[in-house]
Order: structure tokens, then C-alpha cells, then sequence
């Protein structure tokens, strides 16, 4: 490493601090007078102590291990989790492929959704988005795929969700793909339904299904349109014309909307009115399977380790806990929003006990995001987004799981857990801060080596400035910004921002760099997003990434984590 002493020369004050407080993880010992003025010691100790401050590996902002008790119910931990989890671009058009899976999975996802159509012969499994122009990919190519890859990033359980389309027989098929492709990690329940769920620690290189048990599918004939289009296999008009007008006229964000937009506690929300319970009820799933004919294999039920909840009145009812048994429950963004407005106390309730999944509205078309904090404020273990977008709300996801060693499971804070009635949770509530972080964000550098020298500015070297916040419960919400440091590849900011926190549990730190652009709109110059809660205090290396959340081979930022109690 080429170590720029005349940068280090320039900070003086952060030299200092660095050296009092950082020197004893040195093991060789140097007094102060032997840095400054030995110049057979200077250059060897420059060269270590700038590496060691600089080293991700070294000097880390978390905690870079599995901490957190695994041996807690299911229902106890937030979870990565995917939508359309085949998908490799936009919800209409783009390739099925298990390419998508593969790199999900290698990132930590443990949730991946399989939505299940039959052929065009009907003898077969497919895996595609229904009545679209997505094209197919097979079910088996898929299977064999999380088989292969499902524990390369965690050893915690995968769990496949599954949106069965599928009539009895290509049902009990699908079963032996099943049971076949996993063999004896394919975890099946020895009771019909299960009184609670087993641990992360219990579930260890084990994959589970969850999906309505087929009793359930032929329960939803009231709510589907004419049993006449049972199992019929979309054609290009169907898949073409059935919800693409509404869609696109709905549709808000697009695949190249800019990142540098207005801090969260500024934006607008995308909360669509829903002004009665029929209009809720519409949002409570995604699409039901049509009614099949004949009779449900029992193979198939069987290998349903997570029962999803067939809804049946209103959402009250859906809340109601059912002391014997555990079960899953799917909300759209948008029956979240207004579940969270009329009944927040109880969906916290509910999730202490049973798994809540919550899915983008069907106008996302583009494979874009919604923001993930109302699900997990209100205890929603799995909180599915697309991971072939990008954007803010992808970022905050990839924050949450860099938690807990990026095992995949994030313990959930007790205030969501803790089920005295006189003591639940109320995300409404007004609380008092419980502590306050102090930021200080000295410099950065790397830039100089993962961009041409004319990426940001044809004829001078760019003017980078940072922007640091929380997303949290609202009142924690901000974004702050450091002055402009014109001309300069390792800029030196040196500022300290402090944030007053009420549910520090739920916080994840937001960093940006963009590059100031006089005549056109700012640069995006590296991104990376933290939970507050693991932040290792002192002064840390914080590697950037990408807009797309993928790391910077060289970009990191020098800052400094600090915690005040009140």
C-alpha cells in the first residue's frame, strides 16, 4: 500500500486522537517522541497505523460474527427475504431464470419466492410470473439451484415460499421434485400443524416450504373470477393485456430514478387511499390459485412446514392468535399502511407469535422497492423486496442483514417481543430519546483508484461532500450533510453530527458521497448503510458501495462512532 504522508500530515488533530486511543492495539510499543522524531521508526509506523485504521478486515464498524441468540422461535427474528425471486429484471417481461436465485442466495437471502404454473402441455412444472410476458424457467433447473447454493452465505434455514398454481397432479409432481432434490434437508413437520416454530439453531443447513395447504386453495373459490379458467395456461394475450393497463397507469418509479433525491423524512409517501375493509381485503395476498379439480395430494401437504393463512374476514379476524397453532399471513405495502394506521398494537401481537410477509403493490412494474421500516417497525419478520432493483430501500434491506455476522436472521428487539398487555409496543407512541449518537466523519479515500480520473470532472479533480442519517421510527428519521471539499480526490470533511434516537433497536445508519456538480445534477459517489445497534464505537473503516449495493473494491471513509446514554 503507497501511503500519502503529507494526507496524514494534514490531520494533525486526527493523527493525535488516533494514536492515544488506537496505539495499544499495536503490540510493539512506541512512545509519542519516537513517531515524530526517530526517523528510523516513522515510516513503519505511518505505513501500519494507516493500514490498520483503513483495513475493513482489521478495523470494522460491526460486530463481524453470528452474537445473537438462534435459539428463539422463528417468529422472533426479522429475516432476508425476496419477491419473485426468479425474476432478472422488470415484473412483465423480462427472463425467469435461477441465475437471480443463485446470487440472492449467495448474499444471505433466506426467503426465495417460486410462483408455480403448469406448462404449456400441462405435464409439467414451470416457474414464471403469471399472466405476463416473463418467460418460464423449470421448476427442477430452480430446485436444484438453492440445493447447490442455499448455505454458501449462512448455514441458517432457507425457507421457499411457493404460489401454487398448479392442479393435483402437477401438484403431487412438484412434491417429488421436492422431496427428491432436498432428500433429507427438506424439512418436514411431524405434526399437521405446528404449536410454535422451531429455531433458527434447530432449522441449521435444513430448508423448509411454506405455501396454503391445498384444502386452502379450494377454499378460495369465492374469491376468484369463474371456475371455468381453472388451470388454464395464459396466452400471450392474456399474459399481455390482464394487468398491464392498470399497472403502468399506476406505476410512480422507474428503473433509472436518481438516488440523490430529498432525505426520507421529507418524502412523500406512496400510500394509496384505502377507505374501507372491502378495498383492505383486496391487499391482504398476492393473487390466489385458481380452484383445482380432484383431490389435494397428500405428498404434497405434508411437505408444508410453514402454513400460509387462506384470509377470511375482516382484518381483525386475520389478527386473531390462535393458541394451538402458528401460521403465516401475507400483506401487500399498501394493506400494511392502512393495517398499521387502524391496528398497529395488534399486528405487533401478532407477529410475536406467527410470520408476517409483506410484498410490493402490483403497480411496481419495474421491479422497484417500497421502504421496509413500517414492516419491521410493526414486527414483520419477512419483509420481501425485489433484489434485482436498487435504490434507498434495497440499501436500508442490505443494512438490516449486514447485522448478526449476515447470517441471514436478525434477532428482533424485545420492545417487539415483550408481550405484557400493559407494556406492548405502540409504534404511535411519543417516546423519549434513549441515547445519542455521535458521528464524526473525518475523511475518505479510494476513489483515486476505483475511477478514471475523469469520472466525476473532465478537467479537475472532484468535489466530494457526505451525507449522514438514521432510518428509523419517524421521529428518528433525518439525513445531515458535511460541507464541500472542492478539488480534492482524499477529502478531509472533519465534522460531527449528532443523532438523539428514541428506538435505537430500529435505526440503521445512512451514508452517501456524492460529487457536487455545479451545472448538473450531483454525482453518486458510494453508499453503505449500518445498524445502529452493532456499531463498534471509536474510529472505524466504513467501507461504500455501489448504487446497485455491490462493494467498492477501494472506497472507505474514516469516522468515528460514539454513544451517549440518557
Amino acid at each position: 500500500m503507497t501511503v500519502d504522508v503529507e494526507r496524514v500530515k494534514r490531520m494533525p488533530s486526527i493523527f493525535n486522537f488516533c494514536y492515544y486511543n488506537i496505539i495499544s492495539d499495536f503490540t510493539m510499543e512506541v512512545k509519542r517522541e519516537t513517531l515524530f522524531h526517530h526517523k528510523h521508526f516513522k515510516p513503519v509506523f505511518i505505513y501500519d497505523f494507516h493500514h490498520y485504521l483503513f483495513s475493513k478486515e482489521l478495523n470494522p464498524p460491526l460486530i463481524s460474527r453470528v452474537y445473537q441468540d438462534m435459539t428463539a422461535p422463528l417468529s422472533h427474528y426479522f429475516i432476508y427475504t425476496g419477491h419473485n425471486s426468479y425474476l432478472t429484471g422488470n415484473q412483465l417481461s423480462s427472463d425467469c431464470s435461477d441465475v437471480p436465485i443463485i446470487k440472492a442466495l449467495r448474499s444471505g437471502v433466506r426467503v426465495i419466492e417460486l410462483d408455480l404454473w403448469p406448462n404449456e402441455t400441462n405435464n409439467n412444472v414451470n416457474v414464471l410470473h403469471g399472466r405476463t410476458l416473463t418467460s418460464p424457467v423449470k421448476l427442477i433447473k430452480c430446485l436444484r439451484s438453492i440445493k447447490e447454493h442455499a448455505f454458501e452465505a449462512s448455514p441458517y434455514p432457507v425457507i421457499i415460499t411457493l404460489e401454487d398454481h398448479l392442479t393435483p397432479n402437477l401438484q403431487a409432481k412438484a412434491a417429488k421434485m421436492l422431496t427428491k432434490t432436498f432428500g433429507n434437508i427438506l424439512y418436514t413437520p411431524t405434526l399437521e400443524s405446528l404449536e410454535v416454530f422451531p429455531s433458527p439453531e434447530e432449522l441449521k443447513m435444513r430448508i423448509m416450504i411454506s405455501t396454503k395447504p391445498p384444502k386452502e386453495y379450494l377454499e378460495s373459490k369465492t374469491t376468484m373470477t369463474s371456475p371455468t379458467t381453472s388451470h388454464k395456461v395464459p396466452t400471450i394475450c392474456d399474459r399481455l393485456f390482464y394487468p398491464i393497463t392498470k399497472l403502468f397507469i399506476k406505476e410512480k418509479e422507474h428503473e433509472g430514478q436518481k438516488v440523490d433525491e430529498e432525505e426520507w423524512s421529507e418524502e412523500v409517501s406512496d400510500h394509496e387511499a384505502i377507505t374501507n375493509d372491502h378495498e383492505l381485503n383486496e391487499h391482504y395476498q398476492e393473487e390466489d390459485p385458481e380452484e383445482g379439480n380432484g383431490k389435494p395430494p397428500i405428498e404434497y401437504k405434508r411437505l408444508i412446514a410453514i402454513a400460509a393463512k387462506k384470509m377470511q374476514g375482516d382484518l381483525t379476524e386475520a389478527l386473531k392468535i390462535d393458541p394451538h397453532k402458528v401460521t403465516r399471513l401475507s400483506l401487500s405495502e399498501l394493506a400494511l399502511e392502512k393495517a398499521a394506521s387502524s391496528h398497529g398494537t395488534e399486528l405487533i401481537r401478532f407477529t410475536q407469535r406467527n410470520l408476517l410477509r409483506i410484498f410490493p403493490k402490483g403497480t411496481r412494474v419495474t421491479s422497484s422497492n417500497y421502504k421496509p421500516l413500517l414492516g419491521w417497525m410493526h414486527g414483520a419478520q419477512m419483509v420481501a423486496l425485489n433484489m434485482q432493483g436498487y435504490g434507498k430501500s434495497l440499501w436500508l434491506v442490505h443494512g438490516m442483514f449486514k447485522a448478526n455476522g449476515g447470517c441471514g436472521y436478525v434477532k428482533k428487539p424485545d420492545i417487539l417481543l415483550n408481550d405484557n398487555p400493559d407494556q406492548l409496543y405502540d409504534p404511535k407512541a411519543t417516546l423519549l430519546p434513549m441515547k445519542t449518537l455521535k458521528v464524526t466523519v473525518y475523511t475518505g479515500d479510494g476513489w483515486r483508484f476505483d475511477y478514471h480520473k475523469s469520472h466525476f470532472d473532465t478537467f479537475s479533480p472532484p468535489d466530494f461532500y457526505a451525507r449522514v442519517g438514521i432510518a428509523g421510527v419517524p421521529v428518528d428519521t433525518t439525513m445531515k450533510q458535511t460541507k464541500i471539499i472542492e478539488d480534492c480526490w482524499t477529502p478531509v470533511w472533519d465534522e460531527e453530527f449528532e443523532f438523539k434516537l428514541t428506538v435505537p433497536e430500529l435505526a440503521l445508519l445512512r451514508i452517501e458521497v456524492f460529487e457536487h456538480d455545479v451545472s448538473d445534477q450531483d454525482d453518486f459517489a458510494g453508499q453503505t448503510c449500518l445498524p445502529v445497534w452493532e456499531l463498534r464505537t471509536g474510529i472505524r473503516s466504513v467501507s461504500l458501495c455501489d448504487v446497485k449495493g455491490q462493494a467498492l473494491k477501494s472506497v472507505k471513509l474514516l469516522m468515528r462512532f460514539d454513544f451517549i446514554f440518557h
